[in-house]
């Protein structure tokens, strides 16, 4: 099923399309993009049966792509909504969806901002490697328009490039990450991919993604690091709302 679920956007609101990314806007990066990306979909699903999932879940796919997590899932549940605000990256998914013949799945032309869920809350929502689209004020809205779609113990699996050391330290990490990536051909990643990702896009630090997660209602059950410190992975449930951590009080004038 394909669903267009964008209301009419404040004056206010980041354009998702315009922070999308160079590469994601593009048709041939888009055809390209299953054997240059491993999404891990396989590894993925495993670990969302080991927190709950079944059957009869219901799953979004936030930032979805050209749906490797998202066909992945949709053999395992009953519904998956993969949404994404790329065309090109839409257009794959929906052909892998019919060739698949999973009329389980709908495909929404959205973004982490505009995405509108109807029907039952989710079991779980799914985001990796598109999160860092969105500079630290919009993720931290994403989080919580995450929280608010999803039942309470609902699981929000993230994972990102996500950068796991202190400022004083970035010059040296993010050039040796750089220094790591040495692909050659068309179908695999370049310095100049990571250099771009750094430069252009919006990766934060663990230390301020973490409270974003507890500000919109979330508790971490488990966070993994890659021993570079540039992907993390969390496991987090929704909490009751009564849990919600609240501002501190001012200080008396």
């Amino acid at each position: 099923m394909d669903i267009t679920n964008e209301p009419r956007r404040p004056a206010w609101l980041l354009d998702e399309v315009a922070s999308a990314g160079r590469e994601n806007l593009d048709a041939t990066h888009a055809r390209r993009y299953d054997a240059k990306e491993d999404a891990g979909a396989d590894d993925e699903v495993p670990v969302l049966r080991a927190h709950g999932l079944t059957d009869t879940s219901v799953v979004v796919d936030l930032g979805a792509g050209t749906g490797q997590f998202t066909l992945a899932a949709a053999a395992e549940c009953a519904r998956v909504v993969a949404v994404d605000v790329s065309d090109v990256m839409l257009e794959q998914l929906r052909a892998k969806v019919s060739a698949a013949g999973a009329s389980n799945v709908e495909v929404v032309r959205a973004g982490f901002l505009t995405y509108q869920h109807t029907g039952p809350l989710a079991d779980f929502v799914y985001t990796r490697y598109a999160l860092h689209h969105l500079p630290d004020f919009w993720k931290a809205i994403a989080l919580d328009r995450a929280r608010r779609m999803l039942r309470v113990g609902g699981v929000l699996r993230v994972s990102d490039v996500i950068f796991g050391f202190d400022p004083a330290d970035a010059e040296e990490r993010i050039e040796a990450w750089c220094a790591s990536v040495d692909g050659r051909g068309d179908d695999e990643w370049h310095r100049a991919d990571v250099e771009e990702h750094v430069r252009d896009e919006h990766s934060t630090f663990t230390w301020l993604f973490e409270p974003m997660l507890q500000r919109a209602g979330f508790v971490v059950d488990d966070v993994s690091r890659s021993p570079d410190g540039v992907v993390a992975s969390y496991l987090a449930r929704a909490a009751p709302r009564e849990e919600r951590p609240t501002a501190a009080a001012a200080p008396p004038a």
